[in-house]
């Protein structure tokens, strides 16, 4: 895309906030650098970096310290024969070790990393592992050589310390001698062009014998070298000249191991400055609460929420430090005062979606002027040129956009008097241009197309446009107050109409768009807010009822309706959100319940049978102990509750085939024996028939409008499970009989107190235990399990007709 394209859409004032957000230069020259990228494989290797590198800050928190700019450092070390300086060398060291530490960092999880991108981009880099080791053992964290650097180097230096010390001894032993205390403007000498010489006042230079090497500013000073320093003087410039030469001996050590591992050097400082360019992206989407978009071919032009991000970034602070940052960076550098953005005064951004249902290539917005209109057509453009360069944007998750690889807007006025174009002939010049280039990956931006020529010609083309692009599988998103445009955006396939909304009391702009609509110009409302005379209004309102184009009552009261139903949605949105959000607490406020009585449960089993096999308790107690956790865990909570009055029903006589209400199952069930001895019903339930005591039973209407008080009023049962409501088997089926022949007696005892758990849950009143006769052991095993099961009322032999003493029954609570 040429620079035309870039500068309208302002993409270069975005790039300015990005720049600010950097932290070296490079970075920062790197973000104004930015543009579109064309290769789709490489645009999606930048979104997983950019992904994956967000995923990186927010765990590590990483943030980069400023480093110097190598370009100019590695060009010269290039030269065969050149050596670099101690400046060079410490600005090496700053970025080779800045770089060690992110890429151990990118690195450390290689196993199972988080950021496989990054990790993979770190392993591509050669690291220059000598050059590093050879600066940290030559440069102290001051920048300064190190003694250690070489032992020449140690033992020069060390002579310049001992020279120190005895000059300072000569200094203090010639001042006591020959009392020149009062001489000195200070007690201790100092360097004046590199030699040894005393701050003697100047009043009193002519009294003793030396050299006067300078004055200070003042005057009242001057630097005097005594005749007993110049020997010890001469021997310091000695001592320094092999300074240099030992110094210059390292560099060049240095300056070879930098240029043998010279492309490991380039590729991690150019490491460093993609994560500097990096998080300055991160920070950037921080600022607007940004995210990339999902761009893919095929894919709907869906903008959720979307602001446009100069006017997002206006609102920001951390943006405007930015900004700062770059106007300083730009005068350092000598750049005129304009060239970094002024920040921008702006109310709140207000979002808007912009929405292409699938098959529409095209969106016409109309509406009154200030509604918002150019608005929309640059935030469009914006987005798609920033996620074209891989760069957060201001939308909400779920948004996407096609693959555009050319955007051509027709923005502004385009006049040139200097070319004698007019803005109309200057919108045509431009579409002729780029007309070859449209095609389905193309987006075409129109703001008032046509409008500066007659308006019956100028919609009437700007309809032909729309369909030729649309012909050529194009997309066009157009601005216009041309009403037949308006019409063709409401009755031709593949375009839809967009109207800005106003507040219907105030004619204020809302900034919002409402679909499947078009809106007045409100050119007279516009007018008369900007203070034009009434009285021309007046008139004006007179041509258009003469001219009988006077339709804004309509469309008022389409936007109206218009403006209702946002609001409405924006309730539903908010109330769907609060339900989400309220079913997420409860949710994992069940979950984190859930796993405490499960601890709990388990801690309280583990307990026991440590108990158990540390002799604390016996093999009977240590049952019963585990019977007690499971009634915990399955018994209903007690409910304090008024019972219903219910009324009595005589079993003596209902007859086989009668219907009658289960008052702790809460439904009818058909009577298939009575057994008035023992005062009991055995009933049917859909095919699950039980013995039900007559306690249990009233008349199906009496009994419905008993229990549905206690129902309606919030009571919480009786403690069994009930049966489904209508009819139907219990949740759980259960059956009532229960073979547990040929088992070994825990085993057993384990599998009966599961079946009475779920016969429990499932609200029977009486199961049957078949254990055979055989020895005996087995049934006095089961019934002294039952003897402290807390959920059982009474058990029994079963009859000899139906068992003898090779079944029990079970009845409970």
């Amino acid at each position: 895309m040429d620079a035309h394209v870039l500068h309208a859409l302002e993409l270069p004032k975005v790039l300015q906030y990005l720049a600010g957000f950097t932290v070296s230069e490079s970075a920062n020259e790197a973000a104004l650098a930015l543009c579109p990228i064309g290769d789709e494989a490489e645009r999606q290797k930048e979104e997983r970096l950019f992904d994956q590198g967000w995923l990186w800050h927010e765990r590590k928190k990483t943030a980069l310290s400023p480093f110097p700019p190598l370009d100019g450092v590695l060009h010269e070390v290039a030269k065969n024969r050149a050596v670099l300086d101690l400046d060079a060398f410490w600005a090496l060291r700053q970025v080779l070790g800045q770089a060690r530490t992110l890429m151990d960092d990118l690195q450390e999880d290689a196993g199972v990393t988080q950021w496989p991108a990054w990790a993979e981009r770190c392993c591509a880099v050669l690291a220059p592992s000598k050059s590093m080791s050879g600066l940290v053992r030559c440069l102290s964290d001051e920048g300064m050589v190190r003694d250690e650097a070489s032992p020449e180097l140690a033992l020069v230096r060390g002579e310049l310390r001992r020279l120190h010390q005895q000059c300072i001894r000569r200094v203090k032993d010639f001042a006591a001698e020959y009392n020149i205390a009062h001489y000195l403007q200070d007690d201790f000498m100092t360097l004046s062009s590199d030699r040894y010489v005393l701050p003697l006042k100047a009043n009193f230079k002519g009294r003793l014998q030396g050299v006067i090497h300078d004055y200070s500013q003042t005057g009242e000073t001057c630097y005097f070298e005594p005749l007993f320093l110049m020997e010890v003087n001469n021997r310091l410039q000695e001592l320094k000249r092999e300074e240099r030469n030992e110094e210059y001996k390292i560099f060049q050590y240095l300056t070879s191991l930098v240029r043998d591992e010279l492309p490991g050097i380039r590729s991690a400082y150019q490491l460093l400055v993609e994560i500097d360019l990096m998080l300055a992206k991160v920070r950037l989407a921080g600022c607007y609460q940004g995210r990339l978009v999902h761009v893919a071919p095929g894919a709907e032009v869906n903008l959720i929420e979307a602001r446009h991000p100069l006017l997002a970034l206006a609102t920001s602070q951390e943006a405007a430090k930015a900004l700062r940052r770059v106007s300083r960076i730009a005068a350092s550098n000598g750049e005129e005062e304009g060239s970094a953005p002024k920040p921008m005064r702006v109310p709140q951004a207000v979002p808007s979606s912009l929405e292409l249902r699938k098959g529409e290539h095209a969106l016409v917005i109309s509406g009154g002027n200030a509604g918002g209109k150019t608005v929309c057509l640059k935030s469009l453009g914006l987005i798609a040129l920033m996620s074209a360069c891989v760069l957060p944007v201001p939308v909400k998750p779920g948004s996407s956009l096609p693959l555009w690889r050319n955007i051509h807007p027709f923005i502004g006025d385009e006049q040139s008097l200097e070319d004698h174009v007019s803005t109309f002939t200057a919108q045509i010049t431009h579409l002729a241009r780029v007309w070859p280039n449209l095609g389905p990956d193309t987006l075409v931006i129109l703001d008032e197309f046509g409008a500066g020529t007659d308006p019956s010609q100028g919609a009437a083309l700007a309809q032909a446009v729309l369909d030729a692009i649309l012909e050529r599988g194009g997309y066009v998103v157009a601005a216009t107050h041309f009403p037949a445009l308006k019409i063709y955006a409401l009755s031709t396939q593949g375009v839809r109409a967009a109207s800005v909304l106003f507040d219907p009391k105030s004619k204020k702009p809302l900034f919002r768009l409402a679909y499947d609509q078009v809106g007045s110009s409100q050119a007279l409302d516009v007018a008369r807010e900007h203070g034009l005379p009434e009285e021309v209004l007046r008139r004006a309102e007179q041509y258009l009822l003469l001219t009988g184009e006077d339709t804004s009552a309509m469309v008022e009261r389409l936007n109206e309706l218009a403006v209702a139903k946002e609001a409405e949605i924006a309730a539903l949105d908010k109330s769907r959100h609060e339900f989400t959000e309220r079913r997420r607490k409860l949710t994992e406020t069940f979950a984190k319940e859930k796993e405490t009585l499960f601890a709990q449960v388990q801690a309280a089993s583990q307990q026991v049978l440590a108990d158990w096999k540390a002799g604390k308790a016996g093999h009977r107690q240590t049952l019963k102990n585990l019977a007690g956790i499971r009634a915990e865990l399955v018994a209903p909570p007690v409910a304090e509750e008024e019972t219903a009055p219910t009324q009595a029903i005589d079993i003596a006589r209902l007859t086989p085939g009668a219907t009658v209400r289960h008052l702790p199952w809460k439904r009818n069930g058909t009577v298939l024996e009575v057994d008035v001895r023992k005062k009991r019903v055995r009933l049917d339930f859909a095919g699950v028939s039980l013995w039900a005591e007559a306690e249990h039973l009233a008349p199906e209407g009496a009994a419905h409008s008993a229990t549905q008080g206690k129902t309606s009023g919030g009571a919480k049962g009786s403690g069994k499970a009930s049966a489904p409501a209508g009819g139907g088997v219990p949740t759980t089926y259960v059956p009532l009989h229960l073979d547990l022949r040929g088992m070994r007696a825990d085993v057993a005892v384990n599998e009966m107190a599961k079946f009475l758990d779920k016969a429990i849950m499932s609200g029977y009143n009486e199961v049957e235990v078949v254990h055979g006769r055989g020895t005996g052991a087995l049934r006095r095993e089961l019934h002294t399990f039952l003897q402290t099961f807390p959920s059982v009322s009474a058990f029994r032999l079963a009859p000899e007709d139906r068992g003898g003493d090779g079944m029990t029954i079970v009845e409970l609570k």
